[in-house]
């Protein structure tokens, strides 16, 4: 889990992050994953209880610090708030095999009274082999990792951007034609059922294994502050979507209509489904 200081407030960060936007969206939440025995724990895990979350899939590791990024940035009074530096606490070490073996066991216990779960894995050490096995036992597995999408074989989807996915495939990502090579090429590699590439401006990229690609749109190119997170709030409305019973096409579309909103605002931040039914309102307006 990660805590993110933004100027003079706190916010959860990384995988806490896509956590915090699920509950903000209206589910239930049981958080998994490590924190350190510190104040920077303890706030995340208030954080989350004040909004209803399940903590008690959340262990502490004595040996590491709670996962820390303190954003220092600044801005006039004719001016936007622009990142000057961010100083990040952690660990490289991987968590104990003991704690390994009770983060799995947790998620066996529980992954049969939850819809989905989703690992959102940010490359600091708690999504070790154990971890991910247990993840992937449940039916709907929904993965967003920066690097290794092997590790997660298997699972339903998967939203990579668009340099996590050239990294994956091994070659640069220019037109229509080297993107589906890439979309086809990450669903073998993967074996999952989705492939959803992140573009930026250009959208996102859905991949099947029966239609083929899907285009979606980028719904906000012009009012852009911070894309930081965003990749959680598609993540967190997207499985909710699925949830519910949307198609994966219609859940991505929720998905980037949510990160539409938020890439509005400067840092970490989360929306709510009245702003996304409000957004769709105006797209709809709009046409």
């Amino acid at each position: 889990m990660i805590l993110r200081h933004e100027s003079t407030r706190q916010t959860p960060g990384g995988g806490a992050n896509a956590v915090f936007n699920l509950a903000k969206l209206g589910a239930q939440v049981k958080a998994v994953g490590l924190v350190g025995k510190d104040d920077q724990g303890r706030s995340l895990r208030a954080m989350f209880e004040a909004v209803g979350i399940d903590t008690q899939g959340i262990l502490e590791d004595a040996d590491r610090p709670t996962v820390t990024k303190t954003r220092i940035s600044g801005h006039s009074r004719q001016s936007v708030t622009q990142q000057i530096v961010r100083v990040d606490r952690k660990s490289d070490e991987l968590p104990d095999a003991a704690l390994q073996g009770q983060l799995a066991h947790y998620i066996h216990q529980h992954r049969q009274s939850v819809d989905a779960v989703v690992c959102s894995d940010y490359g600091d050490g708690t999504l070790t082999s154990p971890v991910i096995d247990a993840a992937l036992g449940h039916a709907r597995a929904i993965v967003d990792t920066q690097k290794s999408l092997h590790r997660y074989q298997g699972a339903t989807l998967f939203t990579p951007n668009l340099p996590e996915a050239e990294k994956a495939v091994g070659f640069e990502i220019t037109d229509a034609t080297t993107l589906r090579q890439a979309g086809r090429a990450l669903l073998d590699l993967t074996q999952a059922e989705y492939m959803l590439i992140t573009r930026g401006e250009a959208g996102m990229s859905l991949f099947d294994r029966q239609s083929g690609e899907q285009t979606i749109p980028a719904f906000n190119r012009t009012d852009v502050f911070d894309v930081t997170g965003a990749g959680d709030t598609v993540v967190a409305a997207l499985t909710l979507g699925l949830i519910a019973g949307a198609s994966p096409w219609e859940a991505a579309v929720l998905g980037n209509l949510a990160a539409s909103i938020v890439i509005r605002q400067f840092g970490t931040t989360t929306t709510t489904v009245s702003e996304i039914r409000a957004a769709l309102d105006s797209l709809l307006e709009g046409e």
